[in-house]
């Protein structure tokens, strides 16, 4: 008799989905659950038109910190990434049990690169929302002061893209 019982398709499927990301799915919030990170944190990848949604289910589920939103580019031609870190705050004294959840939101360069600003549900995304457009061009919808915050305001392009070429026009003063 053989002990290797291979789960069913269906049943692999659970297994690889996270408990965040099955939550999500049974309220109708359609995610793709991705590897946990390197500390165990799972992981999902939600579409820009259903971030709000998402976010919002996971502000009620007890997710209720904001720890850090950011971009990054994958490379060259290949997709611009808008990622959040969310956590529950709630009893200090128990910090072994703080959960954790990562969303990210994958924009392919050529189309609309434009995702659901969350300041209405987290102020603090205002400067992090910010910065991400400043040095990716990921634009926030609805962000109630969307220009840049790093680079001045005449500057051209996206200097953390990975494709980014310095313009003439700024030139390195001398120091002396």
């Amino acid at each position: 008799m053989d002990n290797n019982i291979t789960p069913s398709s269906n049943e692999e499927i659970i297994q690889k989905t996270g408990i965040i990301s099955q939550k999500l799915i049974s309220e109708g919030i359609q995610n793709e659950s991705l590897e946990n990170d390197h500390l165990g944190v799972e992981v999902i990848s939600v579409e820009p038109s259903s971030l709000y949604s998402a976010v919002s289910k996971l502000k009620s589920l007890g997710f209720n910190y904001l720890q850090c939103q950011g971009g990054y580019d994958e490379g060259p031609g290949k997709r611009l990434v808008s990622f959040y870190h969310f956590i529950e705050v709630g009893d200090l004294d128990k910090l072994e049990q703080i959960k954790e959840i990562r969303v990210k939101v994958f924009l392919e360069r050529d189309s609309d690169l434009s995702v659901p600003s969350l300041y209405s549900l987290f102020k603090g995304s205002d400067w992090q929302e910010r910065e991400t457009y400043d040095m990716f061009g990921i634009n926030f919808a609805n962000h109630p002061c969307p220009k840049r915050l790093l680079m001045p305001e005449d500057w051209r392009g996206w200097p953390l893209r990975k494709d980014y070429i310095q313009p003439d026009f700024y030139e390195l003063q001398d120091a002396y």
